[in-house]
C-alpha cells in the first residue's frame, strides 16, 4: 500500500470521526431542545412570560357591613392610587420635587421610590380625586393611576368599636379584622406583554383574571337602637364627665346583640387621630367588680334551691361578722335596715341579707351557679378581644370571699357576661350565646347564617317568674324608681361598686350600673349600662345609670312599636314628697332617700354637705323631678364664683343665684343656654348675671 492510499484512508477516518462527532452534537442538541420544549416547556414559558409581561392588580371590592335591616354601616368607595414605573420616569429628581407637595410626601422619599430597581412602585395609595387631577396636570411620563376600593363609614363614630377599621390593605380592628378573609375577597389581575421599558406591545396578548368580591356581612345590630344608645351615652359623657361608659342591648330570647357601644370611641374614617385604647370594644373586654347588679345571681340561686322566701323576716343591724371579719351594709351609720322581709332585702340592696342567702345556699353551690350563669369564662361572642373576668380560686375561696361574692364584691366580670346572665333570668332560664353576625352573603347569592344557640339551662321557669316580679318591684318601689317608665312594666337592678386598681379600691371612683328589661310580661330587650367614675354630679347608679336606662328604653320601645303594658300593675304615684336634704352629706343614705322617692339630684358647688335645696322639703312634685342642691364652696372673701347655669330653668337659675347673693336678668323661656359673666368668673355680691333661655335643643350650646 503506497503512501497516497494510506493518506486517503486517514482522511476518511478523520471525516467519519468528525461526522460522528457532529451527529452526536446534533443529537445532543435535539435531545436538549426536546427537553426544553417538552419537559420544561411550562416552567420556561412561565419565566419568559414574567419577563415580557407586566401585571396590574385588580383589587377585589370589600364586602359591605349592614345592620339587621340592611342599612349600610361600612362600605367601599372608589379611590385612585398613584403608581410609577421607575424605568419610564426620565427626570426622577424633578418628578419627586413636583409630586412632593401634592402627595404630601417628602421629596427624598419619593426619589428613593423612583430609584428602586423595580418594575413598578406605589407612590401613594388611595388618594382623593382632586389630588389625582393635580398630578395628571403635571404630565409626567411613567405615572399611572390604578383604581382601588376605599373603606368608608357613613355614620362616623356609630358602632365604631364593633366595626373596627381598615388600613391600607387589611382590616386592623373589630369585625373588619376578625372577618378579614370573608370581607376582603380575592384580588384579580391584568397581564399584558410589554417591552424592556414596561411599555405595552401593540400586538401583544393580554390576560384578565377577574377579582372575587368579598362577602357582605349582616349584623344583628339595629342601627336605630345603636343610635339611641350612643346618643344617651354622649349626653352623659358631657354632663357627668366619666372616664368611660359601656352599654349593651340584647334580645333575651335569641342572644342577638341589638346595640353595643363603649365611650370614648373613635371615627373609623380617621382612626389614626384617636388613641388606640379607644379602638377596643370595651363592653366585651373591660372587667370590673359588678356590685349590686350581681346580687341577682345570688337571688336566682336562692330561689332555685328553695332558700328565698319573700315574706320571711330578717333583721339587719348594719353589718355582718363572717369568720371574724366585719362586713358592713350601706345603712351601717344609722344602725341598719332593721326588721325587714326578704323582699325588702332585695329592694334595699341589703348586704347582710344577701350574705345570709349565700350562707343558706352554701359557698360551693353558690359558686356553681356563678359559673353556670357564665361568669369566669368567655361567653363566646363572635368578636375578638373578649375578657373572662376573675373569680376566686378554690385556694382563695374562704367564708369571707363567699360572703362578698354573694353581694358582688371581690369578683370581676365583663359587661357582656352580666347582660347574658340576666337574659337567662328573664327568658325561662336559658343561657344564650351572644352574637353580632347574623349572616354572610357571597356574590353568588349563597348565605351562611348564624342561629340562636343555647349554652345551657340554669334555672327553672318558676324561678324566672319570681325574679321578674322582684326586679319589677325594684323599679316600682326600690332603688330603681328612676328607671320607671309610665305605661310599661319595667324590671331592673341598680349597682354602685368601688373601682379596683392594683388590688386596692380607689377612693372616690365608682362604677355606676343598671341592668333592666322590658316589658315584664314578655321580655323583648335587656339593657345593661355601666358608667365609669363620673367626675361631676351624683356617684350612684340610681342617679346616673337608671335615668339613662329610662331614656334609652323609652325611645327603644317606641321604635320597636311595643305597646304599653296591658297587664294590671300597681300605679306609681304621680306626685311624690321631696325629702329634707339640708345638712346631709353625699352618702348612700342620702341616695336612698332620693331613690325611694323617685327623685333625681344635681349639684351646685363643691362641698360635701348640702346647704340648700330646691324644691324645698315637703313640696309635692312629679316623679323623677330633679332636686337642685347647693354644696357650698362658691363664696370667697373677695366675692362669689358664678355657677354654671346651663340647662337650668329660670326658676332654678333664680334660686341658685339667690343662694349666692347674686341677681338674675333673664330673657327668653325654657332652659339656660348662655350667660354673662361666664361660669367660674369671680364677681362681687349682688352682681347681675345675664341669662338667655331657650327651648331645649333650640340653640346649640
Amino acid at each position: 500500500m503506497n503512501r497516497r492510499t494510506v493518506s486517503n484512508i486517514t482522511v476518511k477516518k478523520r471525516l467519519i470521526f468528525l461526522f460522528f462527532c457532529m451527529a452526536l452534537a446534533v443529537a445532543a442538541l435535539i435531545v436538549r431542545l426536546g427537553y426544553l420544549q417538552i419537559v420544561r416547556a411550562a416552567e420556561l414559558q412561565s419565566l419568559a412570560w414574567e419577563q415580557w409581561t407586566r401585571s396590574n392588580t385588580v383589587r377585589a371590592e370589600r364586602g359591605d357591613i349592614l345592620d339587621r335591616n340592611g342599612k349600610l354601616l361600612a362600605g367601599s368607595a372608589s379611590a385612585l392610587s398613584i403608581l410609577a414605573r421607575p424605568r419610564q420616569v426620565e427626570n426622577k429628581e424633578e418628578a419627586a420635587r413636583l409630586l412632593a407637595p401634592i402627595l404630601e410626601v417628602e421629596a427624598e422619599r419619593l426619589l428613593e421610590l423612583l430609584q428602586k430597581p423595580l418594575d413598578s412602585v406605589y407612590l401613594k395609595r388611595k388618594v382623593d380625586a382632586d389630588v389625582a387631577q393635580e398630578i395628571r396636570k403635571l404630565e409626567i411620563a411613567g405615572l399611572y393611576f390604578t383604581p382601588e376600593p376605599k373603606r368608608y363609614y357613613p355614620n362616623g363614630k356609630l358602632a365604631s368599636q364593633l366595626l373596627g377599621f381598615v388600613g391600607t390593605d387589611e382590616g386592623l380592628a373589630g369585625l373588619e379584622n376578625q372577618y378579614e378573609k370573608e370581607l376582603r375577597g380575592q384580588d384579580g389581575r391584568i397581564e399584558l406583554e410589554a417591552d424592556g421599558k414596561g411599555r405595552r406591545l401593540p400586538q401583544g396578548t393580554q390576560q384578565f383574571i377577574p377579582a372575587v368580591d368579598g362577602m357582605d356581612m349582616v349584623l344583628t345590630i339595629d342601627q336605630n337602637i345603636q343610635y339611641i344608645i350612643e346618643r344617651e351615652m354622649d349626653r352623659v359623657m358631657e354632663e357627668s364627665e366619666p372616664k368611660g361608659i359601656v352599654a349593651i342591648a340584647m334580645d333575651p330570647k335569641t342572644g342577638e346583640i341589638l346595640g353595643i357601644a363603649g365611650k370614648p370611641d373613635f371615627d373609623p374614617n380617621n382612626y389614626a387621630d384617636y388613641p388606640q385604647e379607644n379602638w377596643k370594644l370595651t363592653p366585651i373586654s373591660n372587667t370590673f367588680e359588678p356590685g349590686s347588679t350581681f346580687k341577682l345571681v345570688t337571688l336566682a340561686a336562692a330561689l332555685e334551691e328553695g332558700h328565698f322566701h319573700a315574706n320571711e323576716g330578717f333583721f339587719c343591724k348594719g353589718y355582718s361578722v363572717v369568720a371574724g371579719t366585719t362586713i358592713g351594709c350601706w345603712t351601717r351609720s344609722r344602725g341598719g335596715h332593721g326588721a325587714v322581709d326578704f323582699t325588702k332585702v332585695v329592694l334595699g340592696s341589703c348586704n347582710p341579707g344577701f350574705i345570709e342567702l349565700g350562707n343558706r345556699i352554701g359557698a360551693d353551690k353558690l359558686m356553681e351557679y356563678v359559673k353556670a350563669f357564665g361568669f369566669g369564662q368567655k361567653t363566646g361572642i363572635d368578636v375578638i378581644g373578649e375578657g373572662t373576668g376573675i373569680l376566686f380560686s378554690p385556694e382563695q375561696y374562704g367564708p369571707v370571699e363567699a360572703a362578698t361574692t354573694a353581694f358582688g364584691q371581690g369578683v370581676s366580670v365583663t359587661p357582656i357576661q352580666q347582660a347574658a346572665a340576666v337574659c337567662a333570668m328573664v327568658n325561662g332560664g336559658y343561657l344564650m350565646k351572644p352574637y353580632v353576625v347574623k349572616e354572610l352573603r357571597d356574590s353568588d347569592g349563597n348565605v351562611t347564617k348564624n342561629e340562636p344557640q343555647v349554652v345551657r339551662r340554669v334555672i327553672s321557669e318558676a324561678t324566672c317568674e319570681e325574679i321578674k316580679r322582684i326586679m319589677e318591684l325594684v323599679v316600682r318601689e326600690g332603688s330603681g324608681k328612676n328607671a320607671y317608665l309610665e305605661g310599661y312594666r319595667i324590671g331592673g337592678k341598680t349597682g354602685t361598686a368601688q373601682k379596683v386598681a392594683g388590688g386596692r379600691y380607689i377612693d372616690g371612683e365608682n362604677i355606676l350600673s343598671f341592668i333592666g328589661f322590658a316589658p315584664v310580661e314578655d321580655p323583648r330587650i335587656v339593657l345593661y349600662i355601666a358608667v365609669d367614675a363620673p367626675q361631676t354630679g351624683p356617684q350612684w347608679g340610681s342617679q346616673v345609670s337608671a335615668p339613662m336606662f329610662r331614656r334609652m328604653m323609652e325611645s327603644i320601645l317606641k321604635y320597636m312599636n311595643i305597646p304599653p303594658s296591658t297587664t294590671p300593675t300597681e300605679i306609681v304615684p304621680e306626685l311624690v314628697e321631696v325629702p329634707d336634704l339640708t345638712g346631709r352629706t353625699l352618702d348612700e343614705e342620702t341616695s336612698n332617700l332620693l331613690d325611694t322617692a323617685g327623685l333625681l339630684v344635681r349639684y351646685v358647688g363643691e362641698g360635701g354637705t348640702i346647704l340648700n335645696q330646691t324644691p324645698k322639703a315637703g313640696a309635692k312634685v312629679p316623679l323623677q323631678t330633679t332636686v337642685l342642691v347647693y354644696l357650698g364652696g362658691m363664696e370667697t372673701d373677695d366675692g362669689v364664683i358664678v355657677p354654671d347655669l346651663s340647662g337650668k330653668t329660670m326658676r332654678e337659675a333664680t334660686e341658685v343665684l339667690g343662694w349666692l347673693g347674686l341677681r338674675i336678668n333673664g330673657s327668653g323661656s325654657g332652659v339656660a343656654v348662655s350667660q354673662n359673666p361666664e361660669p367660674g368668673t369671680k364677681v362681687a355680691k349682688n352682681s347681675i348675671v345675664y341669662v338667655e333661655f331657650a327651648a331645649p335643643g333650640e340653640v346649640e350650646r
